[in-house]
């Protein structure tokens, strides 16, 4: 035998024995996994049902869904929160999720004048006001512009907005799942602008829905020209028609209000329009009286997933994963640290997956919890260097009149038994 398959094969028996040596200290961790095979678990010592009988073939779900025992990971709404459904919200299910990119069928909504059908070979997308050239475009029109993939979240700036004055509502999915992030594939705004060719004092874009609130905002010049996206996909398909199908704006890391749905006309001009949603709406009242306008960035935040009172430990003591997601609207997620007693002591979160600007981050912590109460929280680091703050000191900054940009830190009270409860500490 040649030199060189001697050392393939000792290569080879390390490789098991390290292989081997790990999965006898994991044992130790996981016990309960342990006996119920020394006990001879009998839904894996016995042969199942499904094991006997044949499956649905290939024509029963042409358009695939997720698993009947799947069901209850769906979108929710609190219903006190706003007066009709068509102008209300839902909330990711955010403690049913792992990984950074969201399902289409669990992103949050946000209506102002409920979902609206449009055909595409009926919609049209005008650029009127400050340009060289008025245009109007179909659909196809826009297929024939280069287009680009991109990831980003998108949050509601009222995502967390019933906390600001303290703790009220029980889950993760209601206090922070006005978020969600996709892959988008769409026509670089800039692109468009070009086309019609924006004049010396076009310094603004207003974008109009075409939905029945005719949903209207502005937008700078710069952005515009940055890094918008005129998108007609999610995640590889069609948008989806709450979604804004067939085409909506994606504004990366300003508030989700700004993403203008079922998009039908872009006016540039010299000055902000001054909108009923950047005016009496989206716009923070402060404890002087005074409101902060055009404060479009969502910053630096965090929350964990899991545990999370809608996602309580079952397992008992012993090996215990804390999951968890991260976001800027600056840019990349640069660490993520997570404290199991209120704040007092903190650990670096292992981050995991891809890290993209402007999109959410996934993070974890792994450790052998020892049965006690916790005081579980997140704290979010971006590559700017913003720390999410903790809401007193975002109170202390802004007063408790806003019911938007609330990025504070999230606190989970872990009960002995696994109960997770939403509290705040001081």
């Amino acid at each position: 035998m040649s030199d060189k398959n001697n050392d393939t094969l000792d290569k080879t028996s390390a490789s098991r024995r390290r292989f081997l040596q790990a999965g006898l200290a994991g044992g130790a961790v996981l016990a309960g996994a342990s006996a119920a095979r020394a006990a001879g678990d009998p839904l894996i010592t016995e042969v199942q049902d499904w094991n006997r009988y044949l499956g649905d073939g290939v024509d029963a779900n042409p358009y695939g869904m997720p698993s009947e025992f799947e069901a209850h990971v769906v979108r929710r709404d609190v219903p006190w929160l706003t007066a009709d459904p068509v102008s209300s919200i839902n909330f990711t299910p955010l403690h049913e999720l792992d990984g950074i990119i969201t399902p289409n069928g669990v992103c949050f909504e946000r209506h102002h004048g409920g979902t609206a059908i449009i055909n595409p070979a009926d919609h049209r997308l005008m650029i009127n006001g400050l340009v060289d050239t008025p245009l109007v475009f179909t659909m196809q029109d826009l297929m024939r512009f280069p287009r680009e993939n991109r990831v980003y979240f998108l949050e509601c700036a009222a995502n967390s907005g019933m906390e600001w004055r303290g703790s009220q509502l029980n889950g993760c999915q209601f206090t922070h799942g006005m978020v969600h992030c996709v892959a988008y594939t769409g026509v670089p705004l800039k692109y468009l602008l070009e086309e019609a060719g924006v004049k010396t004092n076009g310094k603004w874009v207003l974008a109009e829905g075409a939905d029945a609130a005719a949903m209207t905002r502005s937008i700078p010049m710069d952005k515009a020209l940055d890094d918008c996206l005129v998108a007609f996909k999610m995640n590889g398909e069609a948008l989806r028609p709450e979604q804004g199908y067939p085409l909506r704006l994606v504004v990366p890391g300003w508030e989700g209000n700004m993403w203008v749905k079922w998009l039908r006309r872009l006016e540039v001009g010299d000055e902000p329009w001054a909108q009923r949603e950047e005016t009496s709406k989206y716009t923070d009242l402060l404890a002087n009286g005074k409101a902060r306008r055009h404060t479009w960035e969502m910053e630096v935040k965090s929350v964990i997933t899991n545990p999370s009172p809608q996602a309580p430990i079952t397992h008992g003591r012993g090996q215990m994963v804390i999951s968890g997601l991260a976001w800027s609207g600056y840019g990349r997620i640069q660490r993520v640290d997570v404290s199991i007693d209120g704040g007092r002591n903190w650990q670096t979160a292992r981050l995991d997956g891809p890290s993209l600007p402007k999109a959410l981050h996934r993070f974890y912590h792994d450790f052998q919890w020892d049965g006690s109460e916790m005081l579980i929280q997140s704290r979010a680091i971006d590559e700017g260097g913003y720390i999410q703050p903790t809401k007193d000191e975002l109170r202390a900054a802004r007063g408790e009149n806003s019911i938007y940009h609330n990025n504070g830190i999230q606190t989970w009270y872990v009960k002995a038994d696994g109960v997770v409860e939403n509290v705040e500490v001081s």
